[in-house]
């Protein structure tokens, strides 16, 4: 009954234990950030950015205004952008106001949506393969320059 056995730790059977995903990381609409956003996880924007966001998803709300490049695995846009969209999924609601090129794999545009700029499929699999080093590389931590003497 109360005999040490290995049965059931994961350490000792060789498996990793299981991670919880977080839930998406929410910039609300009374928030204003200047400076870029990184996230390995989901990112959800109600309020402004000015800078770059690099995350796996990004969902944009109706009160959202970005000035700043997008890198993603997939956004779906109800705001504002104002820059350059780079993900393999894009879906913009007919809220949306995109001005800046979208560079995809897929596009959905409702109607009422409102875009100016170029769209350009990403068909290559090295620019698919740019946009996934990107995504990946947002996450790794930035080491400070070294201070001149």
């Amino acid at each position: 009954m109360f005999s040490k056995t290995s049965k059931g730790t994961s350490s000792q059977s060789g498996q990793q234990p299981a991670v919880k995903s977080a839930g998406p990381s929410i910039i609300s609409a009374d928030l204003r950030i200047i400076g870029d956003l990184s996230s390995e996880g989901e990112i959800q924007i109600d309020g402004t950015i000015d800078g770059d966001i690099r995350t796996k998803s990004l969902l944009v709300g109706e009160t959202a205004n970005i000035k700043g490049e997008i890198v993603a695995d997939r956004v779906q846009v109800h705001g504002t952008i104002n820059g350059q969209i780079k993900a393999r999924s894009v879906t913009l609601a007919r809220s949306a106001r995109v001005i800046g090129d979208i560079l995809h794999e897929d596009l959905a545009i409702e109607n009422g949506a409102f875009l100016e700029g170029h769209c350009k499929r990403l068909v290559e699999k090295k620019d698919v393969d740019a946009v996934r080093q990107t995504i990946a590389s947002a996450a790794a931590p930035k080491t400070a320059p070294a201070a001149a003497e």
